[in-house]
């Protein structure tokens, strides 16, 4: 099996990414945290543009009709620059459950409709169901539009978390296959999340003098930043490996989306600690952008499954292939 992006993935990749790095994420971020969501509703009308949320919405559907590694190139770039709003449930999720219930509800969300998703159990809350156009509640093989209850916050001001009642009946969906990709999206923006933190972090230890010298010049500090590229690099094919077995429609999947999900959050957590323990003080700071990269990451490697939760379900999917 072959890992490596093509072309074609690489210039998607860096189209995002020019596109993010001119939209200065922190600023931002910070408006969305202090309720101005509008910035970033403007960010994500300009991933729009580039065919970001329509990449799993058919042609027909003015979409991209594009697959899962496309969405892991994609969604990837989205944690890197750490994108407010609902990523997981806009990009792959809702154009999953709409598919073959609601069809004619894809073509608003890759023209930019933002959509949220409470899929139960394993997903109790939407996210930033104020700024959706669309809200959708999934249990049990059914999809229905979604109301709005109670409003909690997360470790992550850029996450409100919303819980839904089931209000209109959509129709029946294969929610597990919706929460797949689910899991496969958070491990994805989870290894962007970790890779800015390391990129980050390196950064600031050439420039951060101590004693007369860099501090990333100490053995220490070097060791700490290449534990955390190793995790990074060892998560990479796992997640490569899981878009294309979501791709081709492997019986491993499911068990593929947890190791991914699994070894991205615990790389991306490693970058979160070391990137904090290299800053120093500095990066508790709200002050510090670092800091809205690290509250991401303790929100999402909890979202869509736990990593208890997907550690057991590779172990059982592994067993049952054993016996």
């Amino acid at each position: 099996m072959r890992f490596a992006l093509d072309e074609s993935h690489e210039d998607f990749a860096s189209s995002i990414d020019a596109l993010l790095t001119k939209a200065d994420m922190p600023a931002v971020i910070r408006a969305w945290n202090g309720g101005d969501t509008a910035p970033g509703v403007q960010v994500w009308q300009r991933l729009a543009e580039t065919g970001v949320n329509g990449l799993l919405v058919p042609e027909d559907h003015d979409g991209l009709g594009a697959d899962a590694v496309d969405l892991v190139v994609a969604i990837e770039q989205l944690g890197r620059h750490a994108v407010p709003g609902p990523v997981v449930e806009t990009v792959a999720v809702a154009p999953v459950l709409l598919a073959t219930v609601a069809p004619e509800r894809l073509g608003p969300v890759a023209a930019g409709s933002l959509a949220t998703v409470a899929l139960l159990p394993h997903v109790p809350y939407a996210v930033d169901a104020h700024v959706a156009d669309l809200v959708l509640h999934a249990v049990d093989g059914t999809v229905s539009l979604g109301t709005v209850g109670e409003v909690r916050e997360s470790v992550d001001r850029s996450r409100r978390l919303t819980s839904l009642t089931p209000g209109e009946t959509l129709g029946s969906v294969d929610t597990a296959a919706a929460f797949d990709i689910g899991v496969l999206a958070a491990a994805a923006q989870l290894q962007g999340l970790g890779r800015t933190l390391l990129d980050t972090t390196v950064e600031y230890a050439q420039q951060r003098k101590q004693f007369g010298r860099a501090i990333g010049s100490f053995q220490a500090v070097k060791h700490h930043l290449a534990e955390v590229a190793v995790a990074l690099e060892m998560a990479r094919p796992l997640l490569h490996g899981a878009a294309i077995a979501v791709r081709d429609g492997l019986p491993t999947a499911s068990r593929d989306v947890s190791a991914a999900k699994v070894a991205c959050g615990d790389a991306a957590y490693l970058a979160a600690r070391t990137a904090l323990q290299v800053h120093g003080a500095i990066g508790y700071t709200q002050e510090c952008d670092l800091s809205l990269w690290i509250t991401k990451v303790r929100a999402l490697v909890t979202a869509w499954g736990t990593p208890d939760e997907h550690r057991a379900r590779v172990v059982a999917a592994l067993e049952s292939e054993a016996s």
